[in-house]
């Protein structure tokens, strides 16, 4: 990679990039708008990372210059040591830089439907969807998101067999597209009387929350049938037929919405969660590779396609994909877990990055 050449590159768009923020007509397109100052803010982060390598470069010059040009010692030994500390932080930067340079994916500032089921364990399993789903209820708090609870399917046990969550606000996306996978609790139940380890498995998908303008759902592919609600050991049984289930003919996708007990809201709803299915059914489709990452991620619950342990009896939560380890699992619980987010995002960008470099090379 010619870092210096992609560097100059971006400092030439940003030029062009800050002409179109100065024009006033701008504003009067929308998505432009938007698209235009989200590149503009990313190209001010590359350019202010331009600005310091720069400054390393000749300072790296300068100093092997005075190095070999100086006669006073003492001002030689200067010289060394700037060299010395010029030398260290230039690698690390490139690497801040190669990681910036991979483009912000437009899906990263989208707001997310979160999905999570119950799979192995039972009433262990539904107990920890609930769990799970507080966890990243107090992770938006802690972020200031703004969450929706779209539907429930609770248990005579207090936990979820499914619950659907709307999450929106900055950089939901981004922050949380790695979490969709099999997540694995090791735990002694409290419904276990005599103490005994308990494993058990929820799945969580998180798909991006698409506009209306963006899937295009035309009348005649999909069914609206009407029924009415229930819930466990009858509870929450509406006298009306609110509950709607929605069924997209060309792919399948089967949506049922039940918690509102207006069949307006209830379709409403509906009709959201299947746009996000169905965007993320269409974007693994212009993109095998995501496709191939979402498959291997969710699976099918099972205890062995695990990417995450939280292990109660040894504090400790694994992600498996990237071999890390936290402890003091009660805080990650809460929603404290931004250092296993922050690793999760820079592993797939390098793992992206040399995704590219081995295409530029076998170009």
């Amino acid at each position: 990679m010619d870092l210096l050449k992609k560097l100059e590159d971006c400092a030439l768009r940003y030029e062009e990039v800050q002409r179109l923020v100065m024009d006033p007509d701008l504003a009067k397109d929308q998505k432009k708008y938007k698209d235009t100052m989200r590149e503009n803010g990313y190209l001010s982060e590359i350019c202010s990372l331009y600005d310091e390598y720069k400054k390393i470069l000749q300072g790296i010059k300068d100093a092997t210059e005075m190095i070999t040009a100086e006669d006073d010692q003492e001002m030689k030994e200067m010289a060394r040591d700037e060299l010395r500390a010029l030398e260290e932080r230039k690698p690390v930067l490139e690497e801040e830089i190669k990681l910036k340079l991979i483009p912000p994916d437009p899906l990263d500032e989208k707001n997310i439907i979160l999905e999570i089921r119950s799979a192995a364990g039972g009433d262990e399993a539904t107990l920890f969807v609930r769990d799970i789903w507080e966890m990243y209820t107090h992770l938006a708090d802690r972020r200031g998101w703004k969450t929706e609870t779209m539907e429930a399917q609770e248990t005579e046990v207090g936990g979820f067999n499914r619950i659907v969550t709307s999450i929106s606000g900055k950089f939901v996306y981004g922050t949380l597209r790695w979490e969709s996978g099999v997540h694995r609790v090791q735990r002694v139940p409290a419904t276990e009387s005599q103490g005994r380890l308990q494993t058990s498995t929820v799945t969580v998908a998180v798909l991006p929350e698409a506009e209306e303008t963006e899937i295009d759902i035309k009348p005649g592919d999909v069914r609206i049938d009407v029924m009415r609600a229930g819930g466990p050991g009858g509870q929450c049984v509406n006298t009306t037929d609110s509950a709607v289930r929605l069924t997209h003919i060309p792919t399948g996708i089967v949506v049922i919405q039940q918690d509102e007990k207006s069949q307006i809201k209830n379709k409403e709803k509906a009709f959201r969660v299947l746009r996000a299915r169905l965007f993320d059914f269409e974007e693994s489709k212009k993109q095998s590779e995501r496709a191939g990452v979402r498959k291997s991620m969710v699976g099918s619950g099972a205890r062995s396609e695990k990417i995450r342990t939280y292990n109660y009896p040894q504090d400790r939560v694994t992600d498996h994909r990237i071999n890390y380890s936290q402890h003091n699992l009660p805080s990650f619980m809460m929603g404290e877990m931004d250092d296993m987010l922050d690793a999760l995002n820079v592993y797939a960008k390098e793992e992206q990055l040399k995704a590219d470099i081995s295409e530029l090379a076998n170009a």
